[in-house]
């Protein structure tokens, strides 16, 4: 169940960086650095279950309002969002934080800006964790399946001027909250104050335009980064791990298969029984896999990592 919203230690500030502001949330202090991206159609809330773990382990950690989001800056027209302008917003933002290095930390439309930023190399990073998206090496291939293609047959409807924005807005944006009730599994975590914080944003004016912009530019906007033009897909020498919930409904599990072809040093685990929304819907399990991948050394099967979960919360009961 959804205990806490939010930890009371996380705080929230305006960044410029890029030419932009930023609202970001923010928690911790250290050397280490690590930049959280969310997903659509979530805010920098959907890593409220991560960033007090990071504090814990001694990072800083910044989870911003990606631009078009929040209170963040919301720059008009669809080549805003390109996706050379998103990974500029990564360098922007790891240069306003003064860090020389990040643990690059992404789920959804968030993983698709830190793949890119990984193989563009647009600022040093340390681990690149990736939640729920897959390598756009693979996906270029699993696209064309026609399973899958059903499944992400959302992305051509946001193609569609002003409709997608309609229908997302009616009825106070209600759009927004079955999008996370309906695609989770454990439906707990997604109480109405939740799925309330993302609801109120999609209201925000021009933001769902703005959401959806995202998409259309993925189709309309090639990369022009010189590591990234032609469709070029550089190797990606960053330890790596792809955290991913195989109950998602709008992306296949075979979507990350080859992935290992574009990333050298690659650790998968695959959530039985979780959805889309794996950070959020299974926190505990996440953060244990994280904190392994952190800490450099063997990522524990998920089995194991469940079974040390459960003797915690059993000794946790028993004092």
């Amino acid at each position: 169940m959804e205990l806490t919203p939010r930890d009371p230690r996380i705080t929230t500030e305006f960044v410029t960086a890029n030419g932009l502001s930023f609202e970001v949330d923010m928690c911790g202090e250290g050397d280490k650095f690590a930049l959280l991206l969310h997903g659509f159609p979530e805010t920098s809330f959907s890593w409220r279950h991560q960033m007090p773990m990071l504090a814990d382990r001694g990072y800083r950690v910044w989870a911003p309002n990606m631009r078009g989001y929040g209170r963040s800056s919301k720059p008009k027209g669809i080549g805003a969002y390109a996706i050379d302008h998103l990974i500029a917003d990564v360098r922007g933002l790891v240069d306003a934080a003064g860090a020389r290095s990040v643990t690059l930390m992404a789920h959804d439309w968030g993983a698709v800006v830190a793949w890119y930023a990984a193989m563009a190399k647009v600022v040093p990073i340390d681990k690149l964790v990736i939640m729920n998206v897959p390598h756009p090496g693979p996906s270029r291939q699993a696209i064309r399946n026609w399973s899958q293609l059903r499944k992400s047959w959302y992305i051509f409807f946001f193609q569609i001027p002003w409709l997608p924005e309609f229908g997302l807005k009616r009825n106070d944006a209600r759009a927004i909250e079955r999008a996370f009730v309906d695609m989770a599994v454990d439906k707990s975590r997604f109480p109405k104050e939740v799925t309330d914080v993302y609801r109120r944003n999609a209201l925000i004016p021009g933001a769902l335009n703005r959401m959806v912009n995202y998409y259309r530019a993925l189709l309309r906007r090639r990369p022009q980064h010189p590591a990234l033009k032609g469709g070029q897909l550089p190797l990606i020498e960053t330890p790596t791990l792809i955290v991913w919930g195989e109950e998602d409904a709008a992306l296949s599990k075979f979507m990350t298969y080859g992935t290992d072809k574009f990333v050298r040093d690659l650790t998968i685990r695959y959530l039985p029984g979780v959805s889309h929304w794996v950070q959020q819907e299974a926190p505990e399990l996440v953060n244990v896999l994280l904190g392994d991948f952190l800490e450099g050394g063997p990522v524990r099967e998920v089995d194991e990592a469940q079974r040390s979960i459960s003797e915690q919360s059993d000794t946790a009961e028993a004092a």
